[in-house]
């Protein structure tokens, strides 16, 4: 990847990030607005403040200095509160629309997306991923090689290289990435014939397949994505696709948590080998997360040099993603002032504006913790 691509690809990373945060803010200033509650301020990106773009009904409309979200104010923002217009002063339901209503926002966000992407070409990323098969037409990539071959490998010594789209073996079609692996192996030690199309040239190569299966008899892997196309399907597919996706992110966070748990508690065994295992959970939890750092500088830049279909399917998951996130039980997201607004409604306490600053500071505490360890680990997965 040259310079200028990471560079483009960290600046359209931070505008869809900006645009899905401030789609998610705009769902609770709608939500508070209509009842009744005023908003402030509505800002995009976060202060220090750049400049004053208008009012609109009353709300102070601003441009921020940092491009990462946006934000919502409202009119004291806190449970007790009680003056005419406050969030305070809402009622119970009120506030479970108000703080839910970004979440709402995420997730029709995605389905938007995904419905577009129907239409134009949704990616397959999972065997049982839903469609409607009486209408849906399924486009294959060509076969690519998927990584840069060894120079002491038999595809290396001849000189092909990552990207290069594999078409025809002594004269057999590829349009398959499963074909590539069972003739070379049936065809083992053997000298065949490789034909494939770089930067729109075909070229044909004689390679000799190595003896043994150790490291590949052609020594590639090769990759195929597979899209499918939907008509009048399509919103079926992006509100189904939305609702799978969803499900295996919360299973993907599950797992995440019972590795990452397991592999603390694991750590502290006096057994050597509950220590390794412990170690290997813990590092495939790191595995699995990206923070700012490999979402600006790695994920995003490689969507876009993929095209537009991969940059909405991520900017979808994304969405998903925060609209997810935000659900958590955890003091200072949505999900946890929900829930501790519920408990002091139920145990019939007021809940003091102090008690709750102290509570949500404490969540995001730990939330900024935790962006920070992940954004180290990002850094040692770049180094």
């Amino acid at each position: 990847m040259e310079w200028w691509q990471l560079v483009v690809g960290i600046v359209v990373g931070l505008l869809l990030l900006m645009i899905i945060v401030t789609i998610h803010e705009l769902g609770h200033a709608l939500m508070a607005r209509r009842n009744k509650v005023v908003v402030e301020e509505f800002g995009l990106g976060f202060p220090p403040r750049a400049r004053v773009l208008g009012k609109y009904k009353g709300t102070l409309v601003t441009l921020n200095w940092l491009p990462i979200g946006g934000f919502c104010k409202l009119k004291d923002e806190f449970d007790s509160a009680d003056s005419k217009g406050s969030y305070g002063s809402a009622g119970f339901w009120a506030k479970t629309q108000i703080l839910l209503a970004g979440v709402t926002a995420n997730a029709l966000l995605a389905v938007v997306i995904f419905t577009i992407l129907a239409l134009f070409g949704m990616p397959k990323m999972v065997e049982n991923q839903f469609t409607m098969p009486s209408d849906t037409a399924i486009i294959k990539s060509p076969v690519r090689i998927a990584n840069m071959p060894d120079p002491d490998s038999p595809a290396g010594k001849v000189g092909l290289q990552q990207g290069d789209e594999i078409t025809a073996i002594d004269g057999q079609i590829i349009d398959d990435s499963t074909l590539l692996p069972k003739i070379t192996e049936q065809k083992k030690g053997e000298v065949v014939n490789i034909e494939y199309r770089r930067g729109g040239q075909v070229v044909s190569q004689d390679v000799e397949l190595r003896d043994g299966s150790n490291g590949g008899y052609l020594g590639v892997s090769v990759g195929q994505s597979e899209t499918f196309r939907a008509t009048w399907s399509a919103p079926i597919v992006g509100v189904v696709n939305t609702g799978q996706f969803m499900w295996w992110t919360l299973q993907s966070l599950g797992n995440l948590a019972v590795n990452f748990v397991g592999g603390l508690a694991g750590t502290l065994s006096f057994d050597s080998a509950t220590r390794e295992n412990a170690q290997a959970s813990l590092s495939k939890a790191g595995d699995s997360v990206s923070g700012p750092v490999g979402i600006l500088g790695v994920i995003f830049p490689n969507a876009m040099m993929s095209g537009l279909t991969q940059l909405m399917f991520i900017s979808g998951i994304i969405s998903l993603t925060l609209a997810i996130m935000n659900l958590l039980p955890i003091p200072g997201l949505d999900g946890g002032r929900w829930l501790l607004t519920a408990i002091f409604r139920l145990i019939k306490k007021p809940l003091t504006e102090d008690l709750e600053a102290k509570i949500n500071g404490f969540g995001m505490l730990f939330l900024y913790a935790l962006i920070l360890l992940i954004t180290v680990v990002d850094v040692a997965k770049l180094w």
